[in-house]
This record gives structure tokens, sequence and C-alpha cells, in this order.
């Protein structure tokens, strides 16, 4: 089979806009795969706490954050898996390309809900043994970093533009 032009020649890769497709659906599963990883972790421990003998000294406010982290854990967990769910429902029906952009938007959801659930995570566990503030601190610390790492630091390397093969103005 020939190929066609890429869909961005000067990207320095020889690939059909199907091949482009194939790549980037197969580089969102990986992250998908990291993704899932720590979320499935977290889950997993916020699942075991009600069965701790001191669950029950909770008071409201960290049952409520309990609470929130459970269904936010679950929402994670759930949009994580949406992308095989649509690419079952739409297997060979040539929509790799909806997929992709599918999968990445839920991705950032996921990304999102995610950054939330960390620092919720280290406000309750701090705020249990610690206290209140030392909570309130650790989440809002591991939010900043969040900030700091998942869109500063991105936003500084988009405005220094460094060359990237995956850019469609990418040079060679």
């Amino acid at each position: 089979m020939q190929k066609t032009m890429d869909v961005a020649p000067n990207d320095g890769r020889n690939e059909t806009p199907n091949e482009r497709s194939d790549r980037n659906w197969d580089e969102l599963m990986q992250e998908f795969r990291v993704l899932q990883t720590g979320t499935q972790i977290l889950a997993g421990f916020l699942v075991t706490l009600p069965f701790q003998a001191r669950f029950t000294k909770l008071d409201a406010f960290e049952v409520t954050t309990y609470l929130v982290l459970v269904f936010l854990a679950a929402a994670v967990t759930l949009l994580a898996l949406a992308p095989v769910a649509l690419h079952r429902l739409l297997f060979r029906r040539g929509a790799k390309a909806v997929l992709v952009t599918a999968a990445s938007r839920i991705l950032i959801v996921c990304l999102a809900l995610g950054s939330l659930l960390f620092g919720g995570v280290a406000m309750f566990v701090c705020d249990f043994v610690i206290g209140r503030t030392a909570g309130i601190v650790a989440g809002a610390g591991i939010l900043v970093v969040v900030a700091i790492i998942w869109v500063v630091v991105p936003l500084i390397l988009r405005r220094a533009d460094v060359p990237d093969g995956d850019r469609e103005d990418a040079r060679p």
C-alpha cells in the first residue's frame, strides 16, 4: 500500500492520517494506564477506610470530605474507562480520529478531577492525622504543585517554541 502525504508534512513522519490516528490512540491509552494506576490505588485506599477502627472518630467535615473523595475516585476511574467502552462500541466503524479527539478530552477531564482527588486525599489524611489547618495547607499545596507542573510548565514550554515532532507546524 502506498503512503499518502503526512498530515503534517514537516514533522518527519511518513504516515497516513489513519496511521497517525492509530499512533495517537496508542499514546493516549498509555497515558490512561498511568492515570488509572494512581487513581485505582487511591480508590482502594479510600474504600478500606470505613473498616478501620478510627474511622468512627471522623467529624462531619471529614466524613463529607471522605464521601466526596470516594465519588471523585469513582468518577475518575469510570471516565478513564470511557475510551475503552467507546472504542468497543465504535470498533471497525472508521471512527479512530473521533475516538482520539474524545479520549484526549476525557483525559484532560480525568487529570483535572484527579488533581482534585490527589489534593483532597492529602487534605483528608493531614486533617485527620495533624489537624484541620495542616490538612487545608497540604491540600492547597498539592493543588499548587499540580497547577505548576501540569499547567504553568507546559505553557512556558509552548511560549519557548520548543520544537515537537507532534506539532502540526513542527520544523524538520
